[in-house]
């Protein structure tokens, strides 16, 4: 080891340890943990530094103990060291920025896909909900946070990127280019599938959302339409806000969802009757592709007993996260408030549970092999339009059906 390497060392320890000794002095039993979680750190930097087989590279070993730290919080807390996070502000900054359209979490360990934006360059390229992003622009996603994946796939719009794509069943990577693209906003489907049910596919809860489901609700009701289906499968983005408003279309009274965090003020959502535009029959689908604002809504429809939620578990996202800026330009994506179902459950952790459960696996399952190949070819060019073959859709127009179905 350099004689500047250990004196580098050498300094971050002790810096530590004095900032360790001084805690306890000042701060009293308060932060002991954290005092405690310091000095176990600066330990284990030290018999680095003594013990390890090659000198150590500091600003590597403090990069990934900052990486694991963030990670072992949820997924969607990260860390960016400052030439990352220089990307991310310059890239959120570019208008002209392009995208893939995926919405992304981590699950064993890798980068996996939790839903893909219709007529996106993701979805043209036949990526899918549940793939496994093995690799991104040659890095592998094994030691990478959602945060620096994000990063990689945005860039100049009509560039490309170069992702490892492991498919449900298989082992090896499929290697896909993905060109960038500036997306336009997901169009709502809206599609009426019996003389008295209107069906609505909400591919995203952009800002705006609402008022366009408020007027299709509106304009449904003076065609004499009475019942209404709610797809928010594949759904992953759009701010809870807009969950919370389209839930108060339908939920006349009681707690939509609260939210909380330690540095964060207990903000409860409750219905407001004044909003209330549909008292008609309601059916939500979801499933394991459903995330984030969606999740909301879907929780509080099920938990207001206002409709029938058909299909399977959510994938857990709902929450808040706020971009910190360090000191050496580093940056932090730290999730700082969690959204609760009105049962006080925390959606992150629980996902949404269906009233009916409904799987549709076997469905999309049928026809993978060889016909994923064919996908992978022709990707949709439009949203998928609902199919009476479809289960969890077929499972909820026959709920809907059902004599003597309560309204609000």
């Amino acid at each position: 080891m350099s004689r500047t390497a250990r004196i580098a060392i050498l300094c971050v320890s002790a810096a530590i340890f004095c900032y360790v000794g001084l805690g306890h002095v000042l701060g009293g039993t308060q932060d002991d943990k954290a005092y405690k979680s310091l000095t176990v750190y600066g330990e284990v930097l030290q018999k680095i530094q003594q013990d390890y087989v090659d000198e150590p590279n500091l600003h590597q070993v403090t990069a990934g103990a900052l990486h694991g730290l963030l990670e072992s919080l949820d997924p969607a807390s990260s860390y960016l060291t400052p030439r990352e996070y220089t990307e991310y502000k310059e890239k959120l900054a570019s208008h002209a920025a392009g995208e893939t359209g995926l919405t992304l979490s981590k699950r064993y360990g890798y980068i996996i896909v939790v839903s893909v934006l219709p007529e996106s360059p993701a979805e043209k390229a036949g990526v899918r909900s549940g793939d496994i992003l093995e690799s991104i622009a040659g890095f592998t996603t094994r030691e990478m946070s959602v945060g620096q994946a994000e990063n990689l796939l945005h860039g100049q719009q009509g560039t490309g990127v170069k992702v490892g794509v492991v498919r449900r069943g298989k082992t090896d990577p499929d290697m896909i280019d993905l060109v960038r693209e500036k997306l336009a906003p997901a169009k709502m489907v809206a599609e009426k599938v019996d003389p008295d049910i209107l069906a609505l596919r909400l591919p995203t809860l952009e800002p705006g959302r609402a008022d366009e489901v408020r007027n299709r609700l509106l304009e449904a009701e003076k065609q004499g339409i009475h019942k209404v289906v709610i797809d928010v499968r594949d759904c992953g983005r759009g701010p809870a806000s807009e969950g919370i408003a389209i839930a108060r279309l339908f939920v006349s009274s009681g707690t939509l969802a609260t939210l909380r965090g330690q540095t964060v003020s207990t903000e409860v959502f409750s219905a407001d009757p004044s909003k209330v535009v549909w008292k008609g029959p309601v059916s939500v689908l979801i499933d394991g592709t459903t995330s984030g604002a969606a999740e909301v809504l879907a929780s509080a429809i099920a938990a207001n007993h206002r409709g029938d939620v058909v299909g399977e578990r959510t994938f857990g996202l709902a929450s808040e996260q706020k971009v910190i800026p360090l000191e050496d330009g580093a940056g932090l994506i730290l999730t700082v408030a969690n959204y609760f179902n009105p049962s006080g459950k925390s959606i992150l952790e629980e996902g949404v549970v269906p009233t009916e459960v409904v799987s549709a696996s076997a469905a999309d399952d049928s026809g993978d092999g060889d016909s994923a190949s064919s996908d992978d070819q022709q990707g949709p060019a439009e949203p998928r339009p609902l199919s009476p073959e479809d289960p969890v859709f077929k499972k909820a127009i026959d709920l809907l059906k059902t004599p003597a179905k309560k309204a609000a």
